[in-house]
């Protein structure tokens, strides 16, 4: 399936601390997360390792919010969340 990214989401990735490579990776090997109003969403964990406006974090969480168009996966925004995650 082909996948778009919105520009809104690209703006938003950079402010939240993500990239256009983690949204891909989310989206085609990211585990599914419930999201609302007929939206779908994926998430994946990373390794982090290093301070986020001046607090040191382990992992990072990156969900990626999307809707499908005529076989397309369109992104609606994207959210990243900092702390530490069990398997």
């Amino acid at each position: 399936m082909q996948i778009q990214i919105d520009s809104h989401t690209l703006k938003r990735a950079i402010e939240r601390g993500t990239n256009e490579s983690e949204i891909m990776d989310v989206l085609v090997n990211g585990f599914e997360i419930p999201v609302k109003n007929k939206r779908k969403g994926k998430a994946k964990i990373y390794t982090f390792k290093k301070e986020r406006l001046g607090k040191y974090y382990e992992q990072k969480r990156v969900e990626v919010v999307y809707v499908i168009e005529n076989n397309v996966i369109i992104t609606v925004t994207v959210y990243v969340f900092y702390g530490m995650w069990k398997d």
